[in-house]
């Protein structure tokens, strides 16, 4: 394990949680269709601003043709906060390595080094397509290798740099300006495929991928975790008070539902030749698009797709439920909810203490209680 994982009091490894940055800032219902078609910089300052102040340790600013880029935003978010770090989505193939190392070194002096990656290889080729790139999908973590190893050689401070591959060639390539601070941002790659766990394990720091049940997840887990990487999970949460509040508000959250979104996603999801995305909706369809567990809810990821996986109930619920997860060797997650800002105020106020005293080996201030079957929540 390397030097980026936090250390509790006791000595022992901390989780650690990120937050999904909503770039619109204000989606209440989570069946409904992101107005895309809008730029709110002053919602997402105030966004970033809030999570600053609550302690998140990253957002993630994600990358599809459905979003603003997420570069130039970082650019603006980083000169209006202080500590929160940014985790910023690319796919290999739309820059050139050396183009992207110098722009992420910028940024890196720009935010005093609060900056990492989540390298991601595109899941539909349709997508894909509208930049430009028609490899298939081996072929697109064939280039995210060479573009890592590229990355890497650049920020083990090799100079000149003179680099052929299938993808990518680099003649006599240097750059005067460096990652702040020396060394280089964390590496986050996604993907369920064993090629990308085969690339986080060789150039990331940290594999992430789709929720699952915590037993599930032990699975897929062991072997990387016993290669040296760290394992995280993109999930959404719901949590509050009681179980009867949270299950209250799930339902208020999903009134209202776009069923031609839906229609969408289904068809995005068929089209696409990314396991993780259409894992994600088999689990769900499983599920019968309901209780995977007495805390894991699926029901939203026909709308909303993988990240949309929900663990729903109370503070105290969810805190002991995450410890399962760590149990099962996953070091930390990136978080959504709806409304974005305000779950991310629950969380961090009212879950993330549980968590904490529960790694101090404590029990959180009320009993869990997880009776009855998982039928009974339905």
């Amino acid at each position: 394990m390397n030097s980026y994982y936090r250390e509790a009091e006791t000595g022992m490894t901390e989780l650690r949680f990120h937050w999904g940055s909503a770039l619109d800032s204000g989606q209440k219902k989570s069946a409904q269709k992101y107005q895309a078609e809008l730029l709110d910089i002053d919602g997402a300052i105030e966004f970033a601003q809030d999570a600053d102040a609550l302690g998140v340790e990253s957002l993630l600013m994600a990358q599809s043709y459905s979003l603003p880029d997420p570069l130039p935003i970082v650019g603006a978010l980083v000169r209006e906060t202080k500590r929160v770090k940014f985790i910023l989505a690319y796919r290999p193939g739309l820059l050139s390595p050396t183009l992207f190392t110098q722009l992420v070194n910028t940024v890196s002096w720009m935010s005093d080094g609060r900056i990492s990656l989540n390298i991601v290889a595109g899941i539909s080729p349709a997508e894909q397509a509208y930049y430009g790139d028609f490899l298939p999908h081996d072929a697109r973590y064939a280039r995210s290798n060479e573009f890592l190893e590229i990355l890497h050689r650049f920020w083990n401070g090799e100079t000149p740099l003179t680099y052929s591959g299938e993808h990518y060639r680099l003649q006599d390539a240097q750059l005067g300006l460096g990652f702040k601070g020396g060394g280089r941002p964390e590496i986050y790659i996604s993907g369920a495929s064993g090629v990308a766990q085969e690339t986080a394990v060789k150039y990331g720091d940290c594999w992430f991928r789709y929720g699952d049940t915590p037993e599930e997840i032990a699975k897929a887990a062991a072997p990387i975790v016993a290669r040296g990487c760290r394992v995280g999970l993109r999930m959404q949460v719901l949590a509050r008070e009681t179980r009867e509040e949270a299950l209250a508000d799930l339902e208020q959250v999903m009134s209202g539902a776009d069923e031609e979104h839906k229609a969408f996603v289904g068809k995005f999801v068929a089209a696409a030749d990314s396991q993780a995305v259409k894992n994600s909706l088999r689990l769900a369809e499983e599920a019968g698009h309901g209780w995977m567990s007495p805390v894991l809810w699926s029901g939203a990821v026909a709308y909303r797709g993988g990240p949309a996986l929900c663990l729903v109930g109370s503070y105290q619920e969810v805190a002991a439920y995450l410890m399962e997860y760590k149990a099962a060797g996953v070091g930390e997650f990136i978080f959504s909810g709806w409304p974005a800002r305000d779950e991310m105020r629950h969380f961090f106020t009212r879950v993330l203490p549980l968590v904490r005293e529960l790694e101090r080996g404590g029990r959180p201030s009320s009993e869990l209680e997880l009776s009855g079957s998982v039928e009974a929540h339905r």
